[in-house]
């Protein structure tokens, strides 16, 4: 898979963008919901997708809930991909 497979994935559809863009800072679920008014069990499959692809990270594995997730190192050459692009 090539970096822009995985950038057309992110940008391809809007709550999994803006999920994405809004790891850049670590939070849970739960945050990510109340923050992006996106249903909860929507984040968590977009937490899935963008686990499977490395493009973000869990940060407290170990944790049953409120485990915390953020941009893995290849998700932040996609942001910076992105940002490339929407200038």
């Amino acid at each position: 898979m090539t970096l822009y497979d995985d950038v057309s994935f992110v940008i391809r559809a809007k709550n999994r963008n803006n999920v994405f863009q809004a790891l850049t800072i670590p939070k849970t679920p739960t945050q990510l919901s109340k923050q992006l008014d996106i249903n909860i069990g929507y984040v968590s499959n977009i937490i899935i997708e963008l686990l499977k692809r490395e493009l973000i990270e869990c940060l407290s594995p170990n944790e049953k809930r409120h485990r915390l997730y953020k941009i893995s190192k290849k998700g932040a050459n996609v942001i910076n991909e992105i940002k490339t692009l929407d200038n």
